[in-house]
């Protein structure tokens, strides 16, 4: 630490949630970096960033302690299970009818079926289940990777298995646990918008595939714009920009669409990204919001609470993702505080925010499906 002290005109440490954060004012013939500050940082056994270059402003970030041992065992087996889940529903996709014993009763069944060599049966699901996955993997690895970045101690990915039988997906996403504080709002910028950006490039690679592959509908046939069948069951689709775009591009003039696999996994990861770049709490648009915004992500996150109710009017999923997002933010709409909330994004970082709410704009669906269905 001499080595880096050398190099500071002023400097703070604050130790907090198993991190020591150091803030120094580097000392202006030291910014280049010189050669004994850049030794030093390349010894640094953390990471480090400059917060704000040309003011000499450098932020370093250790673990005090070893870091601790992840519990591999519990990640592979929530991942296998939404993989054996998400091919049950590609299954149901391609025309297998769902278990009649209703949901309960249709879950046991299924996890039978699977035991007993199933499995092989269910595996025809893989044009829905890979690119799905695949979108939601990378999303969370995204957030994984720029958490890592900032030495915040974040857990492997959780997945959320569920059966086909209570889910068209079979799965309710994934999610990471952070498990030390975020030190400021580029850090928060930075974690939040990773995965839902990642996540989009490898949505719209899926939307290529999937819409390219979808099978037009004769003109008249159906009044449905695109939609789904679900074993055996029609269920109709609402559009993003993203998704119009794709079908205008693939189908023009074509009066009704039926998604493909693929074409429904990436309807799905359009959809998910949409979801949760909402500017609420805890989810991705709410760390966003509040890195650009600070503490105005509250009156952004009570319009968008608003909003949500008002479209649930007309598409009652709503009110179980406004049920979720409260949540996840312990009851509150608005975004809980950083270490140093005071410390804005420099402004050409800026733009990574102004991206993703781009992207939230392209992939949030009003109304997901028509009423009535």
């Amino acid at each position: 630490m001499d080595e880096l002290t050398g190099s500071f005109d002023v400097w703070r440490v604050v130790r907090l949630g198993g991190r020591e954060f150091t803030d120094a004012v580097v000392a202006e013939p030291h910014r280049g970096p010189s050669p004994p500050l850049a030794a030093a940082l390349a010894d640094w056994p953390g990471r480090w960033y400059w917060a704000d270059r040309a003011g000499g402003h450098l932020v370093l970030i250790r673990p005090l302690g070893p870091e601790r041992r992840e519990r591999w065992l519990i990640h592979a087996l929530l991942f296998a299970l939404t993989v054996l889940c998400s091919l049950g529903a590609g299954l149901a996709l391609l025309g297998e009818p769902l278990p009649t014993t209703g949901p309960l009763g249709g879950t046991v069944q299924f996890v039978q079926e699977v035991i007993d060599g199933g499995w092989r049966f269910i595996a025809a699901g893989w044009p829905f289940a890979v690119p799905l996955l695949g979108i939601l993997l990378v999303h969370e690895l995204g957030h994984y990777v720029a958490a890592r970045r900032y030495a915040i101690d974040a857990s492997p990915p959780y997945f959320l298995p569920v059966p086909p039988t209570f889910s068209p997906i079979g799965s309710l996403g994934a999610f990471l646990r952070l498990r030390s504080p975020v030190l400021d709002r580029r850090q928060l910028l930075d974690v939040g918008a990773a995965g839902p950006l990642a996540g989009f490039l490898v949505t719209l690679l899926v939307l290529g595939w999937g819409y390219g592959l979808s099978e037009r509908m004769e003109p008249g046939l159906d009044p449905v714009r695109t939609f789904v069948v679900l074993a055996g069951e029609q269920i109709p689709l609402g559009d993003s920009l993203l998704t119009l775009a794709f079908r205008t591009l693939f189908h023009p003039d074509v009066a009704s669409l039926e998604l493909s696999l693929p074409g429904f996994a990436g309807w799905v990861g359009a959809f998910v990204t949409g979801l949760n770049l909402l500017p609420l709490s805890q989810l991705d648009g709410g760390h966003v919001v509040y890195a650009l915004f600070g503490r105005r992500q509250a009156t952004v996150g009570l319009l968008a609470l608003c909003g949500l109710l008002i479209l649930a009017q007309y598409s009652w999923n709503w009110y179980i993702w406004v049920a979720f997002a409260l949540l996840v933010g312990g009851g509150r709409w608005a975004h809980p505080s950083v270490i140093d909330p005071a410390r804005e994004v420099e402004p050409e970082r800026r733009r990574i925010g102004w991206v993703a709410i781009a992207v939230f704009a392209l992939t949030f669906v009003p109304i997901p499906f028509a009423a009535g269905n």
